[in-house]
């Protein structure tokens, strides 16, 4: 192929971009896309590398204001003795499979190098799992940027040189401090012993492969810059930290707030839905990626039921699984019959943005994905954060605690179980009096076009401008 987008102005900056074959990380990437293309001055016009079993799904999130300023192209994964045919993304894999997958992006290095060598963009966008595209783009004068999916918060607690100070491998015990020099008067100055717990898998090798901290900071350290998908005004000190950790240099492209959803929502939700009056609803949904333990699951369902609110309890469970037995191991006997009217349970997707915002639906319990928390936000949801792993943690107490926007669910510290009456006593928080905190100012902000667009303008004449310096 050659040539990149047909669609573009002639005068857009040409990048590419290779998140990493997680939808976690290729959606950002994708809202990034569209927002770049959408940008005053020309913009930039985008070819977008992902493995061939994703390009019908990218597609459909660029489409159609992307449209013919994004190219996808594929990858075609090598095989690796382990790693299940035709797998494209870590949705279809455990947690052992998604190591493989990295091991098979690695793979993709020869066609990722003769794709560079043929579009000669002037940047390279690339995610932690892909350090080894600057030894691609240097040697042909390409600027190779680290695109950060996480947020500032998450980053600079868990991914930065100042953990090096434990070993290469922070115990549990070392990493519910944060790390030396983190800014003062954060809420995250200590963590929970079961999140600690949690993060020593970004210090955990695979196979003698590197793990997730070595890539981050390989990828960090080649690069020409860090991207990242926030701005000032949510994560300043953040921000400040991990630029003096890295002494690169920072480009902010602005928190991605996403497009208003197309179409109508379908009819037997909103059927449902309009049965109950307005903000009476409570929308618990955990992403496509993670997946509630069952006794998580039916502490939750049981802790919806004690609100006695309406309610939408989405689930998803890994490729392959029997959703069927999986479900009828969390949902409690009797359950179905005594919340019936009020209370549903689905598995798989929903249209969630039409969801948050259809009037009745008033409160978000969610895993604290910072793109879900957004889409709460902009929706003019009330937050309640029930975060399962990573940078969820994280994320959730930088919304709740720093912004004030969300209620977290009270865990046990050792080992972060909830029950029942912790989840029904957050949603209570959350919709009393006073409930939504910060919410209005957050929502405003977000929902600004004119400063969102300042965010995607800028970012883009940094990047022009970083490439004229060479």
């Amino acid at each position: 192929m050659s040539g990149g987008a047909n669609g573009a102005s002639a005068g857009a900056a040409h990048i590419v971009m290779l998140p990493w074959l997680a939808f976690g990380h290729i959606t950002p990437f994708a809202q990034l896309a569209r927002k770049l293309v959408s940008a005053d001055g020309g913009g930039v016009r985008v070819t977008f590398l992902t493995a061939a079993g994703n390009v019908p799904r990218v597609e459909a999130m660029l489409a159609p204001s992307a449209a013919g300023a994004v190219v996808v192209v594929p990858l075609h994964l090598p095989h690796v003795p382990g790693l299940p045919a035709g797998a494209s993304s870590t949705a279809e894999l455990s947690a052992d499979g998604a190591e493989l997958l990295k091991v098979a992006l690695d793979g993709t290095r020869p066609q990722v190098a003769a794709l560079l060598a043929e579009l000669r963009p002037v940047a390279v966008l690339m995610d932690f799992a892909t350090p080894w595209v600057h030894d691609i783009a240097a040697p042909l004068g390409l600027k190779a940027l680290h695109l950060s999916v996480f947020s500032a918060t998450a980053g600079a607690f868990s991914c930065v040189p100042a953990r090096r100070l434990h070993g290469p491998h922070p115990s549990a015990h070392d990493l519910r401090s944060a790390p030396a020099g983190f800014p003062e008067g954060s809420s995250l100055a200590t963590i929970p012993a079961y999140q600690a717990a949690d993060l020593t898998y970004l210090f955990t090798s695979f196979d003698g492969k590197p793990c997730v901290y070595d890539r981050v900071l390989a990828s960090i350290e080649a690069c020409d810059g860090i991207v990242m998908k926030t701005c000032a005004e949510m994560e300043g000190s953040y921000i400040d930290y991990l630029s003096g950790q890295f002494g690169k240099p920072v480009f902010l492209a602005g928190p991605v707030v996403p497009e208003p959803p197309q179409g109508e929502l379908e009819d037997q939700w909103e059927n449902w839905l309009s049965a109950f009056p307005d903000k009476a609803v409570v929308l618990a949904s955990f992403g496509s990626e993670t997946f509630l333990p069952v006794a998580a699951a039916t502490e939750l369902l049981l802790g919806l039921e004690a609100t006695g609110r309406p309610f939408l309890a989405v689930f998803n469970f890994p490729r392959g699984a029997d959703t069927e037995a999986e479900l009828q191991a969390r949902v409690p006997l009797g359950f179905m019959e005594r919340v019936k009217g009020r209370g549903r349970v689905h598995v798989g997707w929903v249209q969630q943005q039409h969801i948050l915002r259809h009037r009745s639906v008033g409160c978000f319990l969610n895993h604290g994905g910072f793109s879900s928390m957004v889409e709460g936000l902009v929706a003019g949801c009330r937050l309640v954060l029930l975060p399962m792993k990573g940078d969820q943690y994280l994320n959730a107490a930088l919304f709740a605690r720093d912004l004030r926007v969300g209620v977290e669910v009270a865990r046990r510290d050792e080992d972060g179980w909830f029950g029942r009456g912790d989840v029904a006593d957050a949603v209570a928080g959350a919709m009393a009096d006073g409930g939504d905190g910060d919410l209005r100012k957050w929502r405003e902000f977000l929902t600004d076009d004119a400063v969102q667009m300042r965010f995607t303008d800028e970012f883009v004449r940094q990047l022009k401008e970083l490439v004229r310096e060479t």
